[in-house]
């Protein structure tokens, strides 16, 4: 299409000089040719002055010498003479103006090759075939239209034509069917784990109302004791069998302090259930049931994310987070024991304080975008000093723990959107004094697959639903939560 514009513009241009100079000598030979008819030989003269008049420039000045001398002897000759002057005044004016009118088309055909040339080094950048095909060529592409367009109607026409042009200047708009647009990132990470998209835009609020449950459950053999030879137990055997259910609900509200800084709380509810099935052997069989209920608030959650870097094509985005959870939740040591140190109640938050530095990662890898984020939680150890089935309770640290996870996030469209990942955490041992003796806990492995949906509905608010499947031991078995994010634009 370059060539074809190139080889278009020049044949006007080469058209355009032609008409300029038929146009000069058309108009120069009828003038030529009227000062040559009013020229005539002098029927008297002096002696030295016989010669023929010619319709030439000498003559002409010879003519007008004479004609200052005097010797010009009639009022015709004169007449003649001063109509020779007018007609010379006449062409030098329309000369002049002629020059001037080359000089505006010279100036004219200097800014149409300064186009030609910004167009062929715009139709030589990389572009996608495929996307011209579909919506057209790119806009820098037809960044000089505006200005052929310009150009042609400021001389009323194409050059080296007589009538005005017709319309015929290049399309500034889609040709043809136009592909679907590419999801941008934000609607890419919508399916994302909460805390692991993007930044909420300067000056908007956004009010995340999620609903969680969790399963987990756990079958146990303990025996306490000591076995003489292989198959004879002298001690305590216990089974146990535990299932723990748990629904949630939280609000949480994120406010955009700039466009790569936002502070976010979140409050949770909960509401426990606990059924223990407990079968010891002692020289006789004996099972217990247990059912425990609780519902209360949970601890209350304040985190804060900044974005280190620009996005900048397909470089990772990097987001420092810092979280601080509180211990406003019932914990542990804060519901009712029996005499044989068996919990009466359930707990609703951790009961400690924690902090959790981290960082997180989007690389967008298009039609993709994968995720990451590594964080240490730390656990601030408190004093409990109370009495649980017979044992004192001292300083209590609870295991920190370290967690990370990994996946991607697919927009099938500009709604829907979904994410695969993995997440572990490893939790380090509690360090408990009970009796003024120092005892550890074991370390926890919990690993869960991640499987999450997006679905906008309006441009403000969207539905996501999540699924964490327990992959060790110690994590839970099923995890679901449903979230309704809603933002809203306060600086408008």
């Amino acid at each position: 299409m370059a060539k074809k514009l190139t080889r278009k513009l020049s044949r006007k241009q080469g058209i355009y000089t032609l008409g300029c100079a038929i146009t000069c000598t058309s108009f120069m030979l009828p003038v030529y040719a009227q000062a040559a008819a009013d020229i005539t030989p002098s029927k008297e003269y002096n002696d030295s002055n016989v010669t023929e008049a010619q319709p030439h420039q000498g003559n002409i000045i010879a003519m007008q010498g004479n004609l200052d001398s005097g010797k010009y002897r009639t009022a015709d000759d004169s007449d003649q003479a001063k109509s020779v002057a007018d007609t010379l005044a006449a062409m030098e004016v329309q000369l002049k103006s002629q020059q001037e009118q080359i000089a505006a088309q010279s100036a004219l055909i200097a800014k149409q090759q300064l186009a030609l040339d910004s167009l062929l080094r715009a139709s030589t950048a990389d572009a996608d075939l495929a996307i011209q095909r579909g919506s057209g060529a790119s806009e820098a592409m037809f960044q000089s239209a505006p200005l052929l367009a310009g150009l042609q109607s400021a001389s009323g026409s194409a050059p080296g034509s007589g009538a005005p042009r017709a319309n015929t200047s290049l399309p500034n708009g889609p040709v043809g069917e136009a592909p679907p647009p590419e999801p941008a990132v934000e609607t890419q990470v919508q399916a994302l784990p909460e805390g692991q998209g993007v930044l909420t835009p300067a000056g908007t609020l956004a009010i995340d109302s999620a609903f969680d449950y969790t399963s987990s459950s756990t079958n146990r053999l303990v025996f306490r004791g000591f076995e003489l030879v292989p198959g004879i137990q002298i001690g305590l055997i216990e089974a146990s069998d535990a299932r723990r259910d748990t629904v949630g609900t939280s609000m949480t509200l994120r406010y955009g302090v700039t466009n790569r800084f936002e502070i976010e709380a979140r409050v949770p509810a909960l509401y426990r259930w606990d059924r223990i099935q407990v079968a010891q052997q002692r020289g006789e069989s004996i099972v217990r049931e247990i059912k425990l209920k609780e519902r209360g608030i949970g601890d209350i959650e304040f985190a804060a994310r900044y974005q280190l870097n620009r996005p900048t094509g397909q470089a990772p985005i990097w987001v420092a987070n810092l979280r601080v959870k509180s211990n406003t939740g019932i914990g542990p040591f804060d519901v009712g024991y029996d005499e044989f140190g068996v919990a009466t109640g359930l707990a609703t938050g951790s009961g400690f304080w924690g902090i959790q530095p981290g960082i997180n990662f989007l690389l967008p890898s298009d039609p993709a975008v994968i995720f990451g984020s590594v964080s240490y939680l730390y656990h601030v150890a408190r004093n409990i000093g109370r009495t649980v089935g017979g044992a004192f309770i001292g300083r209590v640290n609870p295991g920190d723990a370290i967690s990370a996870n990994l996946g991607f996030g697919f927009s099938l469209n500009p709604r829907f959107s979904f994410s695969l990942g993995y997440k572990h955490s490893y939790i380090f041992p509690s360090v408990t004094t009970i009796n003024n003796t120092i005892q550890r806990s074991d370390r926890a492995q919990v690993g869960a697959f991640t499987f999450g949906m997006s679905y906008r509905l309006t441009e403000k608010q969207s539905v996501n639903i999540g699924f964490d499947i327990g992959a060790t031991a110690d994590a839970p078995d099923l995890g679901v939560s449903l979230r309704f994010p809603l933002s809203f634009n306060l600086r408008r």
